[in-house]
């Protein structure tokens, strides 16, 4: 073979070569480090939760199950903070307000309670009341605090589950409310099938006269002590109480864009107030329900 040729050859063999030699130690390299036990891992595993319902809160209050369960939701949370800003915002607000009745009616005894989050947490709107239904409670009530563009807007307002609003305001609120869920991008125009069929459970008659008679409660017991900016029961299509096949209210306690009443909601005296009041209608209507 003369020269030429034969350089040819050896130019073309290390060009079939070369690559599979680079391949073959990268193999090398990748079963020596990568082994256990040798030089440092670069692959990480995380352990991820399994998928589900999200675990369900500590039932507090008497071992006896057969004793009424309320759950209580503070309503937005975590990267929701709902109305306001700064040292006043709606999430903290309703939870303060929640701890407050919880206390109450533990402190009084024979009833369980359940809160929906103890702390800075989101929850998708439908989990709020799938809580409760898991849990087989047998009163649902959503703590919110309002916020309107007029100041002069003050007071407490108790809604119950209807599909049109009872006025403007009512259904301007629902809908305020039932964009929580879109913060954590998951629309809720989706499940209008489920929702649906939801909505006909909950207009079941009797569900929706003891949501009714305990909205009645809280204005009674409340007269006098409460301020109410309707005396009136309210209702509007809230996705929170939609998602609810038991007795169930979402309570505004007052207006956080008025600065009396974010006063007042955010006063030790101003929540032992509001866990007063509602503490003693849930006591009057599980009283005139009678044993289950």
């Amino acid at each position: 073979m003369n020269r030429p040729a034969a350089f040819r050859y050896l130019l073309l063999s290390l060009l079939v070569l070369a690559p599979l030699a680079t391949f073959a130690a990268l193999l090398a390299l990748d079963s020596g480090f990568g082994a256990g036990g040798r030089g440092r891992d670069y692959v990480i595993r995380l352990q991820l939760p399994p998928a589900g319902e999200i675990g369900l809160p500590r039932v507090e209050g008497p071992l006896d199950a057969s004793r009424p369960l309320i759950v209580i939701d503070p309503g937005h949370g975590g990267h929701d903070p709902g109305a306001g800003s700064g040292a006043a915002r709606e999430k903290d607000i309703t939870l303060a307000l929640a701890l407050a009745l919880r206390d109450a009616l533990l402190r009084q005894g024979g009833l369980r309670v359940a809160l929906t989050r103890v702390d800075d947490r989101f929850l998708l709107l439908p989990e709020r009341a799938g809580i409760a239904r898991r849990l087989k409670a047998d009163l649902f009530i959503s703590i919110h605090a309002d916020s309107a563009g007029n100041p002069g807007a003050s007071g407490a307002t108790v809604y119950t589950l209807s599909d049109r609003g009872s006025s403007e305001e009512a259904a301007r609120l629902a809908a305020s409310e039932n964009r929580a869920d879109a913060i954590n991008g998951i629309a809720m125009g989706g499940q209008g099938d489920a929702v649906a069929a939801i909505l006909v459970d909950l207009a079941q008659r009797e569900t929706a006269e003891r949501s009714q008679a305990f909205a009645r409660l809280v204005l009674r017991e409340g007269q006098g002590r409460l301020r109410f900016r309707e005396r009136g029961i309210q209702s509007a299509a809230f996705v929170v109480l939609k998602s609810a096949d038991l007795p169930s209210v979402l309570f505004e306690a007052g207006y956080i864009s008025n600065a009396e009443d974010a006063a007042q909601l955010g006063s030790d005296e101003g929540r032992r107030t509001f866990a007063d009041v509602t503490a003693s209608a849930i006591r009057v209507f599980f009283a005139r329900l009678g044993p289950s």
